[in-house]
């Protein structure tokens, strides 16, 4: 018998009060059938409220706006339109979306790489430009509509800076003077800011993108612009454990161990820390840390006050962080390839980006079988090799039967939507919002089937 090397997942109060009640996990899959997403736009709403109040203490002026392309989720967007957040959209159809919830033009913003079309849109209704090239300044110059201005933020890239990460996004340091030229010399556009986005949680990395930045703003103020803004982006990471003991014995057993015996023949999880799962820190404590973090022997936060900056935060993770689970049913247990594998209704491309492993062990709703001996791998409902859930073993806390439910926790977060597909002719899964009254739990579908 193998070591077992269970992953238990952090979960949330309202997600652990669902998943406690079977009755009412086998309610929605009567009512919704199997798979399905449940979102919990209440956890949603207090996540906000939580990296607010980091923000009203250290008493600096800021905007949160929601990154949409994290979950398609309407009743996600409405929550966050309800909170009085922003919202970040990257596609024409998320601004559709996003007008259609409520949200005015001024309380959008548009990032990434953009269309011809989706400018001329952006430009018409006076939605923030976050713009990622030259080229796109010159086509919001061309289109801005006579009389108004197009307010832009220019995001930043190319900084000097090593624990920066590199990225494909933004304008190079090196192109910002001709940026700011160009925002000069346009009637139709205003220069709201500055803006950036990291691919890591490590707060000295966002300072020292920050403090590259403000020569930015200082260089602006020298041609006569007036920025007050600086978008520091999202990037913050979510919770996924409580203890991350057990991840980092995993962890080295990957490494140690025969892998073979945890990992499916064929797969190579060497090095499961690049998808963040063993971080218990929440996003609270990462924005802590660069408000008070220090800028010349000053803290961020002072820095900002001081400079009449205004903080733009473009959270995603970090909104929904624990506000959805992922419901399928047990179809059968088999032997394949010498192991145990239990086929689930589902497909590995619905309840994860397909360059990642879902590195915690899902929920075993209500099992009534026996204690388990082994681990088992999860096999998807699709034709094909690789539709594997988990390509790593997991440890249930007891023996899965046909029929059982299993949840996958903490899957608001790009692992509904990112890589669903209607391969194989089956749909992506519904989504039902669950709202908890008093004790019991309420389901309202979500306005857009699978999304």
């Amino acid at each position: 018998m193998s070591a077992r090397h269970p992953l238990p997942a952090a979960r949330h109060p309202i997600a652990a009060r669902l998943l406690g009640d079977p009755a009412a996990v086998a309610g929605v899959i009567e009512r919704f059938g199997s798979p399905i997403h449940v979102v919990f736009p209440q956890v949603m709403a207090e996540n906000a409220a939580a990296l607010t109040a980091v923000l009203d203490r250290h008493e600096v002026p800021h905007e949160i706006f929601y990154a949409h392309k994290v979950n398609a989720s309407t009743r996600f967007l409405a929550q966050a339109c309800a909170a009085g957040l922003g919202v970040d959209v990257a596609s024409a159809a998320e601004l559709d979306r996003a007008l259609a919830a409520g949200f005015a033009p001024d309380r959008i913003e548009a990032t990434g790489p953009k269309s011809p079309a989706l400018i001329e849109r952006i430009a018409a209704l006076g939605v923030t430009a976050n713009a990622d090239d030259l080229w796109e300044l010159d086509r919001l110059a061309a289109v801005a509509p006579r009389g108004s201005s197009v307010p832009v933020l220019l995001r930043l890239s190319g900084f000097a800076s090593p624990l920066v990460p590199l990225s494909r996004f933004g304008i190079d340091l090196a192109d910002v003077d001709a940026a700011l030229e160009t925002v000069r010399r346009a009637r139709g556009l205003e220069l709201r800011g500055v803006a950036f986005h990291l691919d890591t949680a490590d707060p000295t990395a966002r300072v020292d993108a920050l403090t590259e930045s403000m020569t930015v703003v200082a260089a602006a103020y020298g041609k006569g612009l007036r920025p007050s803004v600086v978008d520091i982006g999202g990037g913050f990471r979510q919770r996924f454990v409580d203890d991350p003991e057990p991840f980092q014995r995993y962890s080295q057993a990957l490494a140690t161990a025969a892998p073979e015996e945890l990992v499916w023949p064929g797969y190579d999880l060497a090095a499961p820390t690049a998808h963040k799962y063993g971080n218990h820190r929440p996003a609270t404590d990462v924005l802590e840390r660069f408000l008070t973090a220090e800028i010349e022997r000053r803290p961020v936060a002072e820095v900002l006050r001081e400079c009449m900056l205004t903080l733009w935060l473009e959270p995603g993770k970090a909104l929904v962080d624990h506000a959805g689970i992922t419901l399928a049913s047990v179809l059968y247990r088999k032997r394949a390839a010498g192991r145990d594998l239990v086929v689930v209704d589902l497909s590995r491309n619905q309840v994860t980006p397909a360059d990642q492993e879902v590195l915690v062990d899902p929920v075993l709703v209500n099992g009534t079988g026996d204690r388990p001996g082994e681990g088992v791998f999860l096999a998807g409902r699709l034709c094909l090799e690789s539709d594997l859930i988990s390509r790593r073993k997991v440890f249930l806390e007891s023996e899965p039967r046909s029929g059982d439910v299993l949840a996958f926790v903490n899957t608001a977060a790009y692992q509904m939507d990112l890589s669903a597909s209607s391969a194989g002719g089956h749909p992506p899964p519904p989504k039902v919002a669950a709202f908890l009254e008093g004790e019991r739990f309420t389901f309202v579908p979500d306005d857009i089937h699978g999304s």
